[in-house]
């Protein structure tokens, strides 16, 4: 690409993106794994875009895509026929976690801000990592905003513990324990905030930026606010678990007494009262 501006668009749309599917239908024969990025250049979108000069998608296995040089009738066509080949996918209705970015070629020296990179000449590598910062960034939103709700449907169980009510069964906890742990496994294994792109550690100058947009971006700090979140939920969900099997306990012990009552009162029915 060999342009003054590039414009990205990134959205997070799901939990899993088959990335093989997708890739054998654009003629991309290798198998592709869950760390993998599948990059769609020109010569993949022509017949799916009018015009794919300069224009590329980023796909990533955790559900999020990054879109250059888009325009916004050709995102929703693209996330549409994405969602043709594969069913995880849902269409451009399901793009409520977004952010964009711009990289502008010109002046005289690399300068990184919140919303723009600015560099001299174009490396080939800041295509990879301006779209590696965004899917990941976009794809935490997702995770924070799923952990918020989380957080609030545990605090209807607290709000009712506080009026001396254990309204929980067995499936309730385990359903909430489930959601704790697919989120603690999206956030920490499956979007692999703690990785870097191969190139971060060929070239110098590629791990300096990588860093600088990590770091505005703040993904570590979010990612260690996503974990702590975590740990708290999971200690929340242990101490419900223990305080459901003691009043399950509880029951039990009342039941025991009450089969020993019940067969005292038989045997002295037996005793004075005998048929």
């Amino acid at each position: 690409m060999d342009m003054d501006q590039v414009r990205f668009q990134a959205f997070a749309v799901c939990r899993e993106i088959n990335l093989s599917g997708i890739a054998a239908y654009f003629g991309i024969k290798r198998k592709l794994s869950w760390e993998d990025t599948l990059a769609l250049t020109e010569h993949h979108l022509d017949g799916l875009l009018s015009n794919p000069t300069d224009r590329a998608v980023f796909i990533f296995s955790f559900g999020a895509l990054v879109f250059v040089n888009f325009a916004s009738n050709e995102i929703t066509d693209t996330l549409s026929y994405l969602a043709t080949l594969d069913p995880n996918m849902p269409g451009f209705g399901a793009t409520k976690y977004a952010d964009d970015y711009q990289l502008t070629i010109g002046g005289n020296e690399v300068s990184v801000t919140y919303d723009e990179l600015m560099a001299p000449t174009l490396q080939p590598y800041y295509l990879e990592l301006i779209a590696v910062i965004l899917a990941k960034s976009v794809a935490l939103e997702r995770i924070e905003d799923e952990m918020g709700k989380l957080f609030d449907d545990v605090e209807v169980i607290i709000n009712q513990l506080k009026k001396g009510k254990m309204a929980l069964s067995d499936e309730q906890l385990a359903r909430i324990s489930g959601r704790i742990l697919s989120y603690r496994y999206s956030s920490i294994s499956y979007i692999m905030i703690l990785d870097r792109p191969d190139v971060v550690w060929r070239i110098q100058e590629a791990q300096e930026l990588y860093l600088e947009l990590e770091h505005l971006f703040e993904l570590p700090d979010r990612y260690e606010k996503v974990t702590h979140k975590t740990e708290t939920l999971l200690d929340i969900t242990r101490v419900f678990a223990d305080l459901y099997h003691a009043k399950r306990g509880t029951r039990l012990e009342w039941l025991v007494i009450i089969l020993i009552a019940f067969e005292i009162v038989i045997s002295l029915v037996d005793k004075f009262w005998p048929f």
